[in-house]
């Protein structure tokens, strides 16, 4: 199943994207919390909402010109705060695999909250995100201050030569750029798109895979404002492809490694579950692009509920 109008995106650096002019999708719904149980609500109500608020605020009034490494540490504290309030029981290996020279991190997505438990990480990063999250009250001057960069992938190859500037910019200045291949949090389902696998081909830097699941349950949004207390999140950082494979190799066949090597860590035995992508309950989403994962497709076809996670070899002769 996918959308009904699927342009080339900044995501996917195709060629014949459209340009600026192509009509903007509809934004997501505002957010909005909703803790389900009635202690979980009264405890939001009590604490929850004024400490997001309170962190947010921290975040956007942080001085223009302050060092990237204060930048970082405020938004680990944040989002240590944040986790913690909400019992969010982190479980986070591999990082022995964390890199020292600056590149590209590309994450699993299954919900806004992933971006709580990756600022965690003892890693300088930018995350690369929709413009629209940069439009929601509190979170977007938050992210304006810090520097994250805003994307509007229906604007074709002009978004990808934003993303182009703003990445070798961010870089430079010595953070990592973090993003997310799926393009979308629908589920462990959806297909990497290549505009992550290009863009490390074309800045020749390294590529760090993370695995991410549970962190959908944390907060549902877009799909619902149901709002969860305790649960389990597990963050495995992969090793590292070197800047030189990224460079040399060709960047479909490296999507497509990153891709069963992320999802086959988080379907790892007792790994939390992941988001799994329901057409029925979760829509077609027409205007924003994504792609469901032929090789998930083709192990449930044989019966298989997962994809075929045999090793991809990766050409860089």
């Amino acid at each position: 199943m996918r959308p009904n109008h699927q342009p080339d995106d900044a995501t996917g650096a195709g060629k014949g994207a459209p340009r600026a002019s192509a009509p903007t999708p509809p934004r997501g719904p505002a957010p909005e919390f909703h803790a389900g149980k009635w202690w979980d609500a009264l405890r939001f109500a009590l604490r929850g909402r004024r400490l997001l608020q309170q962190q947010l605020h921290r975040l956007a009034a942080l001085p223009e010109d302050a060092p990237r490494a204060r930048v970082a540490e405020a938004q680990r504290a944040a989002s240590q705060r944040l986790l913690r309030h909400l019992q969010v029981d982190l479980q986070v290996t591999g990082l022995q695999h964390l890199p020292r020279t600056p590149g590209l991190v590309v994450a699993l997505h299954e919900g806004l909250a992933d971006a709580l438990c990756l600022a965690t990480l003892p890693l300088p990063m930018r995350f690369v995100a929709r413009r629209e999250v940069f439009e929601w009250p509190d979170i977007g001057p938050a992210l304006a201050r810090c520097g994250h960069i805003a994307i509007e992938p229906e604007a074709g190859a002009t978004a990808y030569r934003r993303l182009v500037r703003a990445a070798r910019a961010a870089l430079e200045s010595g953070d990592h750029v973090l993003l997310f291949p799926q393009g979308c949090l629908l589920g462990i389902e959806t297909a990497f798109l290549p505009g992550a696998f290009h863009l490390a081909r074309r800045l020749a830097v390294p590529l760090l895979p993370i695995a991410i699941t549970g962190s959908h349950r944390i907060w549902e949004h877009p799909f619902s404002a149901r709002l969860r207390y305790g649960q389990r999140v597990a963050v495995q950082v992969l090793p590292p492809i070197g800047a030189t494979e990224t460079r040399l190799a060709e960047p479909d066949a490296l999507r497509r490694r990153v891709q069963r090597l992320t999802k086959g860590a988080a379907l790892a035995p007792g790994t939390p579950p992941p988001r799994h992508y329901d057409a029925a309950r979760d829509g077609e989403w027409p205007g924003f692009r994504f792609e469901l994962d032929p090789e998930w497709q083709a192990g449930v076809a044989h019966g298989v509920d997962r994809p075929l996670l045999e090793p991809v070899p990766v050409d860089v002769g």
